[in-house]
């Protein structure tokens, strides 16, 4: 299992509700690809201009698969990643 988490930082305020959308489609689709096991998106209460992105992938080649998808690289790459600062944290799963 590859655990792929993200943290997405809004640049601008102003873009947030775009984000909130954008994110919730984005978390969708990505649900009906081969080996998405989970993918969920939060809002942080303590931070408004900050989004977690927790995926669970079966294999690597699937997660690689997603990145090549036509969502991600029409809609996630060119409307999502203006809009963010980008921390991708890969993880280990302990528990």
């Amino acid at each position: 299992m590859i655990y792929n988490n993200v943290i997405l930082r809004a640049k601008d305020a102003s873009d947030i509700g775009e984000l909130k959308e954008l994110l919730t489609t984005q978390a969708e689709v990505s649900l009906t690809e081969p080996g998405c096991e989970r993918f969920e998106v939060y809002h942080s209460e303590a931070e408004p201009a900050v989004f977690l992105l927790i995926e669970w992938w079966a294999t690597q080649e699937d997660l690689d698969t997603h990145r090549a998808a036509s969502h991600f690289v029409s809609v996630y790459r060119p409307s999502v990643m203006p809009l963010v600062e980008r921390f991708p944290h890969p993880s280990q799963r302990l528990i």
